[in-house]
C-alpha cells in the first residue's frame, strides 16, 4: 500500500475494488448496498488524496468528515459513509495486515431529529371526508381511514388479508405484525369500519379469484405501496388539503391527535407498536407546538410574552412581571 503518485492513478483504488468484490462475492450484499459502499469509499479517497492507507490517521478521517459536512451532506449520509470506511479498514486489517484503524473513535455529526409532519385535525377531516368515486377510490378511502383510525404503518395495512376483515368488523379491532415480528391489536373507529364495509362490497369486482390480500390493485393482486403513496398524494390534492400527504403522515396524525386528546403517552406507544417510549416522545413536541399555536392565537398577551421562535424549539420565555 503506497501513496498515489502525483498526477497518476490512485493505487488505493485497487484495494477498494478488491473490497467491493469481497462484499459482492463473499458477503453477497445487494447491488444497491455495494453502490453505497463504493460512493462512500470514493469520497474517502477524494478527501485523503495522496495519503497512503497505512499512513491515514484519525485526524485525517475527522478532516474528511468535516469536508463532507461542509459540502452540505446530511448527517445520516455521512454516518453511512463512515460505516463503509470502518468496514473497509476492518477488511484491510484482516487480509492486508493494516496495523491501525484510522476510523476508531470518529463519530458522525449529530443530526437533529425532524418532527413528523402531521396533519391538523381539520386537514385530516377534509382528507377523509372527500367522497369516493368508483371502486378504486372506495378501496383508497378504506386504506386511508384505517391508517388514520388505527395508526398503522403502510406495510402493516397492505399485509392484511381478506380473511382478517370479518374479525375487524366483528371486534372493531385489527391485529397486525409490525417491526421485528411484533404483533399488536389496536381499535378501529366507526368511520374506518364503514369505509372497510364499503370496500368489501366492491372488492370482488377487482380481486382475482382466490386472491388472499384484503387490498388489491387494478390487476387484482396485492396492491403495491408505491401505488398507495401516489394515490394518496393525488387524493389530498383533490380534497384541497393544501399540503403533500404521504401514508406515514396519517400514522403521525393519529399519534399526535390522540396524544392531544388523551395526554397518555404510554397508550400511544402501545398503539403505535414502539419498542421504546423514547421513540414515542417525539409526539410530545408536536403536542407542545399545537398548544403554543393555540396560545399565540388566543392569549391577549401572547405576542409580547413569547420570545420569537419559542414553542418551535425548547420552550417559552415569559416577560418579567407576568
Amino acid at each position: 500500500m503506497s501513496a498515489a503518485p502525483s498526477g497518476g492513478a490512485d493505487p488505493r483504488r485497487a484495494l477498494v475494488g478488491a473490497y467491493l468484490d469481497h462484499l459482492t462475492v463473499e458477503r453477497r450484499l445487494a447491488d444497491a448496498t455495494r453502490t453505497a459502499y463504493a460512493a462512500g469509499l470514493d469520497a474517502l479517497l477524494g478527501a485523503t488524496a495522496g495519503i497512503d492507507l497505512e499512513a491515514l490517521r484519525t485526524d485525517h478521517v475527522r478532516r474528511a468528515v468535516a469536508q463532507l459536512r461542509a459540502r452540505g451532506l446530511d448527517a445520516r449520509t455521512i454516518a453511512r459513509m463512515l460505516s463503509s470506511w470502518r468496514g473497509f479498514f476492518g477488511w484491510l486489517a484482516r487480509h492486508h495486515g493494516l496495523a491501525a484503524d484510522p476510523t476508531a473513535g470518529v463519530r458522525a455529526p449529530r443530526s437533529g431529529k425532524a418532527l413528523p409532519r402531521a396533519l391538523t385535525p381539520d386537514q385530516a377531516l377534509a382528507l377523509l371526508d372527500r367522497r369516493a368515486e368508483g371502486a378504486l377510490e372506495v378501496r383508497d378511502r378504506a386504506i386511508f381511514e384505517l391508517a388514520y383510525s388505527s395508526g398503522l404503518r403502510l406495510s402493516e395495512l397492505l399485509g392484511l388479508d381478506a380473511s382478517d376483515a370479518a374479525w375487524i368488523a366483528r371486534d372493531a379491532e385489527v391485529t397486525v405484525t409490525g417491526k421485528g415480528g411484533k404483533r399488536r391489536t389496536v381499535p378501529v373507529g366507526a368511520k374506518a369500519l364503514e369505509a372497510l364495509r364499503a370496500w368489501l362490497e366492491v372488492r370482488p369486482s377487482l380481486a382475482r379469484p382466490g386472491e388472499a390480500a384484503l387490498f388489491v390493485g387494478a390487476r387484482g393482486g396485492r396492491i403495491d405501496p408505491t401505488v398507495v403513496r401516489r394515490r394518496l398524494a393525488r387524493w389530498a390534492l383533490r380534497a384541497g388539503v393544501g399540503v403533500h400527504v404521504h401514508p406515514h403522515a396519517l400514522r403521525h396524525s393519529f399519534a399526535s391527535h390522540l396524544l392531544q386528546s388523551s395526554g397518555d403517552l404510554r397508550a400511544v406507544q402501545e398503539l403505535l407498536g414502539h419498542a421504546s417510549i423514547a421513540t414515542t416522545q417525539i409526539y410530545t413536541r408536536l403536542d407542545f407546538q399545537h398548544l403554543a399555536k393555540a396560545y399565540d392565537a388566543a392569549h391577549p398577551r401572547a405576542r409580547r410574552a413569547r420570545a420569537p421562535g419559542a414553542g418551535e424549539a425548547k420552550g417559552r420565555k415569559v416577560a418579567k412581571g407576568d
